[in-house]
């Protein structure tokens, strides 16, 4: 569904992507220099974030980025996009996280952090993504909520949509993931399933800190 092909990305002049994807590159932010973007078999390397979301692509963004001023339902339709074959649609959201359902009209920036994150996840997928990039979703959060947005990742998977999750927490993200792309001073260091890495004292040594 999704295919990145030797993409070489630049912030200014400053070189910070070598022929790997980064989040804000294949959503549109900052379009790669050279190489390819490929969604749906549609070449997507320089086409805007706008577009590139209508064609599909969800997003979760780090820091959750949420609407401040908004409430968690306004949240949640702003981003509504039209019913495709996973048909997510506000209830069907608020099943997934009840918890949004009693915050429905609260302003979002008097959410806590992992509500937020639910908001976050739950916008994403407002937009009826084919793919849902998930860009740290654990991040700045407690353990006891960290569970509970990984079990909603989990059933995300098992509903059958694709997601691309970016995450720093390895043993987190090795619990949900079918296929692992370890990163490391812009490049891909290393690529295998999960319980193949597991078993790699050395790459786990190295860059992941294990």
């Amino acid at each position: 569904m999704l295919q990145v092909e030797d993409i070489h990305t630049y912030y200014g002049d400053a070189y910070v992507l070598q022929g790997l994807t980064l989040v804000n590159s294949i959503v549109g932010f900052t379009p790669p220099r050279r190489g390819r973007i490929l969604f749906k078999g549609v070449n997507i390397t320089q086409v805007s974030s706008f577009e590139t979301i209508r064609s599909g692509m969800g997003l979760v963004p780090q820091g959750r980025r949420v609407f401040p001023s908004l409430t968690v339902e306004e949240n949640l339709r702003v981003a509504a996009r039209s019913v495709r074959r996973h048909g997510w649609t506000l209830e069907r959201v608020f099943e997934l996280f009840p918890r949004l359902r009693e915050r429905r009209r609260q302003l979002s920036s008097t959410l806590s952090g992992g509500e937020q994150q639910m908001l976050a996840i739950g916008r994403g997928l407002m937009t009826n993504p084919d793919c849902l990039i998930m860009d740290e979703p654990s991040e700045g959060l407690a353990p006891i909520v960290i569970q509970g947005v990984w079990e909603a990742i989990g059933r995300l998977k098992e509903e059958g949509l694709s997601i691309l999750l970016v995450e720093q927490n390895a043993a987190l993200a090795l619990k949900v993931v079918d296929y692992v792309h370890v990163m490391a001073k812009g490049q891909v260091v290393y690529s295998a399933r999960p319980d193949e890495l597991w078993a790699n004292d050395e790459i786990k040594a190295l860059h992941l800190g294990i």
